[in-house]
């Protein structure tokens, strides 16, 4: 039996994460629950998982909550209260699925504790890849990623040998606008951003997809996760979304991990590895696919993917500006404040504004991270 703490317990991976627990309930248990603001869907959670603790990082949510808690259910709350539950509570699995630049401190936390972590949380890797992979060598914490374009890769690379590796191939839906024209941007809806012709995720996600970012925040997570340099870290354009990512060897051969996109796959193995567990999830019909197709990103149209792969270049707090930056410019488009079309701008702009520090700490990653912010909120 495994004990399992789920950083964003509401959102669709946290969700995703106890669909897949609910299929096995003599192998994992929840230890602890957390969410932002979402409580009428953690009571459900509450009753259903009986966790011995939950967080709820927004204080007046945690205040409406904490009379409809079961009493031998801990309530913590806030941004301690999410540091000090990865810290102390029980658990062997630290499942990082909340969005954002928030959960990097409780991965740290985690990772302090020689924990594996299941890790979907882009941000901590985009932002302290370095810091987090020196404290996994400290602490003696493993990383399998549940992303399912790098879960795809970590499958490819079981019982391989890195060092014979040519080329990472990131796959990619190409998002709701994969179809239109650079110029359909400037007026481009809130609703056509987060209809994903593919996947079911939270917006600030689903925007990432329309931009790209995502998968420019993929690659730099792909550079730490495996090792490898920008050069050999390749994003192909896969409407499908069925070959989740390829790698390709030394002598050629190219190995490809695919299924239907759904995160229940990635996240079960996560939690599993190196076990793969019977489960009655649906199964991909090969000849139902019929066809695979597979072409080059615009780089020009899609900016946002550049300026990843150009950050990763400049290292440093760059990734950390791109990401602050991006985070901000996301949520200014969603709340009607900027056109989808300033998203790249304002991230550029930030990144010709903020120093670039190439000694990095958690301190100095912290202070970029607010510098950014701050700078960001204040432009359009």
């Amino acid at each position: 039996m495994k004990n399992v703490y789920i950083l964003g317990s509401t959102g669709s991976i946290g969700v995703n994460t106890l669909n897949v627990i609910r299929n096995f309930p003599d192998r994992f248990h929840v230890s602890a629950l957390t969410v932002n603001t979402n409580t009428q869907l953690l009571l459900e959670q509450i009753n259903e998982f009986k966790p011995d603790l939950v967080v709820v990082k927004d204080k007046d949510a945690a205040e409406k909550v904490k009379h409809q808690m079961p009493a031998n259910c801990k309530l913590l709350v806030g941004v301690d209260g999410l540091n000090n539950a990865a810290a102390g509570l029980e658990y062997d699995i630290f499942v990082g699925a909340m969005v954002g630049y928030a959960g990097l401190a409780p991965t740290i936390e985690a990772i302090k504790r020689g924990k594996r972590i299941a890790l979907a949380n882009k941000e901590t890797l985009v932002v302290a890849g370095e810091v987090v992979n020196n404290y996994c060598k400290e602490y003696g914490a493993e990383i399998i990623p549940i992303d399912s374009e790098h879960s795809a890769i970590y499958q490819c690379l079981v019982g391989e040998n890195i060092d014979e590796v040519e080329k990472l191939i990131i796959t990619a839906s190409g998002g709701p606008f994969l179809n239109k024209d650079k110029s359909f941007f400037e007026d481009a809806t809130i609703d056509e951003a987060l209809n994903h012709p593919n996947w079911k995720m939270g917006n600030k996600v689903t925007i990432d997809s329309a931009t790209m970012m995502n998968k420019g925040l993929e690659v730099i997570e792909a550079h730490w996760l495996f090792g490898l340099s920008t050069e050999k870290i390749d994003v192909v354009i896969h409407p499908q979304s069925i070959i989740h990512s390829m790698v390709q060897f030394r002598d050629g051969s190219i190995k490809a991990q695919m299924g239907l996109p759904d995160m229940k796959l990635p996240i079960q193995y996560a939690l599993t590895y190196p076990e793969r567990l019977q489960n009655d999830f649906e199964r991909t019909n090969i000849p139902a696919i019929e066809t695979l197709n597979f072409y080059e990103p615009n780089f020009e149209k899609f900016e946002c993917l550049k300026l990843a792969f150009d950050v990763l270049e400049v290292g440093g707090t760059a990734p950390c500006v791109l990401n602050a930056a991006n985070e901000i410019a996301v949520e200014k488009f969603l709340n009607n404040e900027i056109r989808f079309s300033r998203i790249p701008v304002l991230i550029e702009k930030a990144l010709e504004k903020i120093g670039n520090h190439q000694l990095l700490n958690l301190d100095t990653i912290f202070e970029c991270d607010t510098e950014t912010r701050n700078f960001v909120r204040n432009i359009n």
